[in-house]
């Protein structure tokens, strides 16, 4: 059966940002379901691997409602984060809003956060990134790569906005190399997450989209290939919980 959220070609950016539009309210929820919970745990082994330090500027893209943005700032970077959903935007400056608010209610200040204090949020697209070259430290980007139209397209934008020495860290669903693991795994993905989506969001398609979109993802061995076609250095697979979600690792060094 074909999802109704996913489409290859030209329709895939519009099919997939109706797909954020109507998940945006329970996103986080349903990511806390679906994962167990585990979804935290691998945002910060993310965080972890880029290294974020004060004097570093991170540009987090398919930021969604910022979970890696916040982490990245609380080790005192300086966060961009970029999507091209209003809705899930919205979410994630209204989670800023509200942590400003208790910033000032906890120190009795009144006056806005310092430069860095806090991630900014704009929207964009991906493929076509409003930066010069060479202005992050860090890019990043969690479950929102396999949701390009040209994955090896945006790959190139986020090194073409890495400085010399930055990190670039993709976290997103994998496909395991035990055979096994990965039936089981599909199974789940097939059956358990779109009831999730049937029961929280009222669309089981919603989430039936995670299967379709990962069945043309090239995942973890994919990605890394195509790190090193365009010329990144040092690069590493992160599995995690055998391979059904990884991290990819490279640092470019031009």
């Amino acid at each position: 059966m074909v999802n109704e959220f996913y489409a290859p070609g030209d329709l895939r950016a519009a099919r997939v940002k109706d797909l954020f539009t109507r998940i945006a309210p329970r996103y986080d929820l349903i990511n806390d379901l679906q994962s167990f919970g585990l979804h935290r745990y691998w945002k910060h082994r993310i965080v972890n691997l880029a290294r974020p330090a004060a004097t570093d500027r991170a540009l987090d893209l398919c930021c969604g409602t910022g979970d890696l943005a916040f982490l990245m700032t609380q080790r005192g970077a300086r966060v961009l984060g970029l999507d091209f959903s209003d809705r899930m935007l919205e979410v994630a400056m209204n989670r800023n809003q509200r942590a400003r608010r208790s910033d000032r209610d906890s120190t009795g200040d009144s006056t806005p956060p310092a430069v860095g204090a806090a991630p900014h949020f704009v929207q964009g697209d991906a493929l076509q990134l409003p930066f010069p070259d060479k202005s992050f430290d860090i890019v990043t980007i969690a479950y929102g790569l396999r949701n390009l139209a040209d994955i090896k397209a945006g790959l190139g934008e986020m090194r073409r906005v890495m400085k010399p020495s930055g990190r670039l860290l993709v976290l997103d669903f994998g496909k395991p190399d035990n055979p096994i693991w990965r039936v089981l795994y599909f199974g789940y993905l097939r059956m358990f997450v779109p009831l999730l989506g049937r029961i929280f969001c009222g669309s089981a398609s919603a989430y039936a989209y995670i299967l379709e979109s990962l069945r043309h993802y090239p995942a973890q061995r994919g990605v890394a290939a195509q790190m090193t076609e365009l010329g990144l250095a040092n690069i590493r697979i992160i599995n995690l919980l055998g391979g059904v979600m990884s991290i990819n690792y490279a640092e470019n060094q031009s």
